[in-house]
């Protein structure tokens, strides 16, 4: 297990005060005039060096996107914009760090904006976020008249603003384009890529669009080493991750600890274990909902890292663990979800349009058993037309975890169109092989 010294997060649940006083004695804000005399390249350079990559789901090197920005100004402003949107079901991650840590996150901001030569960072937040845009309003408050952001920041030379935004509550505003465009005042729908943000960004600017996790860890990362935050996982997946586990476990809970933990051990240690024992697991979707899940013989083995749920045809996503047990329905589970993406979609795309709806139709009609087997393969085939065929990853989103239910639990399908078939003939029910 993770040890304490080795925390990012030391008040993720918020046992000490959230002010700024507190966050220095905590070791936010500690030499970092002298961090930013370093120099871009250093910072960039060192961030690369940590093996970190993206918080927010994809998993992208965060330093290598850092790069991506223009070495040079021609004129335009330079933008850091924090993805504080988190509206992927099942994971509570950011908005811990915003209501306990804020100071963290603008301390992050101030770093990496230098890093990228930005001297505006737009914090924008979840619709449902009062209470964490209130708190982050705060700190923000508290930095400026300390000195430590606004004009000659630290005392570093440096002018940079920090804007917290709220949005509107779409879901869809997660995905970095359309928060772009919902930033400038627009519908929140994404964006055609090339150009990219680093290029044609928010306002048309060089932009680049991390989520509140990357950045909120940089500081520490600095302070402490890139070969240090390294020393934690396996290559490729190195660093520490907070983890949001909830579902069908004794102790729900947010935990940060080291990447690549076995999924097990991650379950048993900090959230008190599976409801009624581990045996009594029935599947867990490890990375939130977008991600298709793994039955318990898979849960058994896998690590909970980026290349290791890719391995086994997941993904880590947002590293929201949603535990299921045998008192599942596990087809009206994802069903669920399949009418999550449906009413989240913006309708820009007709595959996501029209293929959203479709999904959730037939999932609705299989967990009632009123389909027939055919139609299984049916609906994996019109997931595979819809992953990969939009704009952004929605489609995606909403076709895996159709596909994983299917690849894991096609029997329950089956069985469940036998049965009603069944029902109504007035027989007892078979099985299917």
């Amino acid at each position: 297990m993770l040890s304490d010294k080795d925390r990012i997060f030391t008040n993720l649940y918020g046992y000490e005060d959230w002010r700024l006083e507190a966050a220095r004695k905590r070791g936010d804000w500690d030499g970092t005039k002298d961090i930013l005399a370093k120099g871009r390249d250093w910072i960039i350079e060192e961030v690369k060096k940590s093996g970190l990559r993206g918080r927010g789901g994809a998993g992208f090197p965060t330093g290598l996107k850092w790069s991506f920005m223009p070495k040079e100004s021609d004129g335009r402003p330079h933008y850091l914009v924090v993805n504080a949107d988190e509206s992927e079901p099942g994971t509570c991650k950011d908005r811990e760090m915003m209501r306990h840590d804020p100071h963290k996150l603008i301390e992050g901001c101030l770093l990496a904006g230098f890093a990228m030569g930005a001297n505006h960072a737009f914090i924008y937040l979840r619709g449902e976020y009062i209470f964490e845009r209130n708190r982050l309003q705060a700190a923000v408050d508290e930095a400026y008249d300390a000195g430590l952001i606004g004009p000659n920041a630290c005392g570093s030379g440096w002018d940079f603003d920090v804007i917290v935004h709220h949005g509107a509550g779409a879901y869809i505003c997660g995905e970095e384009t359309a928060l772009i465009e919902s930033l400038e005042g627009k519908k929140g729908m994404p964006r055609l890529k090339p150009p990219f943000p680093a290029n044609v960004g928010l306002y048309g600017n060089p932009s680049t669009v991390n989520n509140v996790e990357s950045i909120a860890v940089a500081p520490t990362i600095l302070r402490r080493g890139g070969d240090w935050f390294a020393g934690f996982g396996r290559p490729g997946n190195t660093g520490t991750k907070v983890f949001s586990i909830s579902g069908h476990v004794n102790n729900p809970c947010n935990v940060e600890e080291e990447m690549s933990i076995p999924l097990k051990e991650l379950i048993e240690k900090h959230a008190g274990g599976v409801r009624g024992g581990w045996d009594n697991l029935l599947a867990v979707i490890p990375g939130g909902s977008s991600v298709p899940l793994i039955p318990k013989d898979v849960c058994d083995t896998v690590l909970m890292d980026f290349d290791a749920l890719k391995e086994v045809q997941s993904g880590l996503g947002t590293a929201a663990v949603i535990v299921m047990d045998k008192s599942t329905d596990v087809i009206k589970a994802i069903a669920r979800l399949s009418y999550f993406y449906k009413h989240e979609s913006c309708g820009q795309c007709t595959p996501c349009r029209e293929g959203t709806g479709w999904m959730w139709r037939v999932m609705e009609r299989m967990a009632k058993g009123e389909a027939e087997v055919e139609e299984i393969d049916t609906l994996l085939k019109v997931t595979k037309q819809v992953e990969g065929h939009t704009i952004c990853a929605l489609g995606d989103a909403a076709a895996w975890p159709i596909q994983g239910v299917i690849r894991h639990f096609r029997h329950e399908f089956e069985d469940r169109i036998a049965a009603r078939k069944a029902r109504q003939a007035g027989a007892p029910a078979v099985a299917a092989e």
